[in-house]
């Protein structure tokens, strides 16, 4: 180890390196935040992804370079001869996949901040000199925190200041309409197992309607996958919905997000966007467990059976698993019952929305 934490005076570079996914990346956000807060005169560089880079385009006082995993080896020679000039004083390391930890080696910084060991994989420890503080069952925003606080910054809670584009309040209009309340269902996660089942989106969707005079937007990303999945649903629900599934860029996402008075959305990038949109979000959670990577100001919203997976699908205590797990299974979000998140609605908008 070297160069002493906390540090004593304000870093005169810094860079951040997270790379993805969408719920990540917003959850970096609030180190941002909490870093300008306290040392404003410090220049900061994000190494990010090249699609997750679109949620920050208006993100100021921060130098954005995309990386784009599609170059192959070739994103890496870029992204060296992007800062073969510059050596920080600080890189904070915040991702530990294979492709992360060899693009950290392209980055010359003197402290090398990265994970504890448990939670570090694919050679983390060899490209860090030193560690945030091991923390069990930590929340994923708490733990992105945790950085800035090894820094020696004071942040207890996080803010996220979302950047939100100007230039989408057309779009926004042209969908939402400001004399009702607009719930929007994002129904797709990265990985299809997170997915709640078309039966119970379309039922909650003619529920919001008919129940609580919801308008309701499917929306979800370009992918044949998405589009189907969506297709599906809307074809299912009796009422009127609109599904914008492919149709809205991440910028408009999130100016819709913005607009909108809830969501609903298993472990997803969209969930997370509209928690750090202040939104009030019911959380859908087999696959993975909320109390990690649930949406931080709304787990109480959240309908979450990860422990009765653990059970059902490993035969194990959720407790006793290591912190991370996933339980990808087929069926397994089928343990989320309709009844439920109707009582999460019901409730959302009793204590929100009145």
């Amino acid at each position: 180890m070297t160069s002493a934490l906390p540090l004593q005076s304000p870093p005169k570079r810094l860079c951040i390196l997270r790379l993805s996914a969408l719920g990540d990346v917003t959850h970096v956000l609030p180190v941002v935040r909490a870093i300008q807060k306290q040392w404003p005169e410090t220049e900061l560089t994000w190494v990010c992804g090249e699609f997750e880079s679109r949620l920050l385009e208006n993100l100021q006082g921060v130098r954005l370079i995309r990386f784009n995993k599609k170059n192959g080896w070739r994103a890496y020679v870029e992204l060296r001869q992007r800062l073969k000039a510059t050596r920080f004083d600080v890189l904070l390391h915040m991702q530990v996949s294979a492709r992360s930890n060899l693009a950290s080696l392209m980055i010359k910084a003197r402290i090398r901040l990265g994970w504890d060991h448990d939670r570090s994989r694919d050679l983390h420890g060899f490209c860090v000199n030193h560690r945030v503080p091991a923390v069990r069952q930590q929340h994923q925003v708490a733990a992105f925190l945790s950085f800035a606080q090894a820094l020696g910054v004071d942040v207890d809670q996080p803010e996220w200041g979302f950047p939100i584009a100007a230039d989408e309040q057309d779009f926004v209009n042209s969908y939402l309409d400001r004399g009702s309340k607009t719930l929007i269902i994002s129904p797709s996660s990265s990985h299809s197992l997170r997915n709640w089942t078309v039966e119970g989106y379309a039922a909650i969707a003619d529920y919001a309607v008919t129940q609580h005079g919801f308008k309701v937007l499917l929306c979800g990303g370009p992918s044949e996958r998405e589009i189907s999945f969506a297709k599906q649903i809307d074809h299912q629900v009796t009422s009127r919905v609109t599904n914008l599934t492919g149709k809205d860029t991440l910028q408009q996402l999130v100016a819709l997000i913005d607009a909108s008075d809830a969501v609903i959305s298993p472990d997803s990038g969209p969930l997370h966007l509209a928690n750090a949109l202040g939104k009030p979000v019911i959380g859908l959670y087999a696959c993975t467990w909320s109390r990690r990577s649930g949406p931080y100001n709304s787990l109480g919203y959240c309908v979450d059976h990860f422990a009765e997976a653990a059970e059902q699908y490993l035969r194990q205590d959720a407790e006793s698993l290591r912190w991370g797990t996933r339980i990808e299974q087929p069926g397994v979000m089928g343990l989320v019952k309709l009844d439920e998140v109707k009582r999460k609605l019901d409730l959302l908008v009793q204590n929100e929305l009145r």
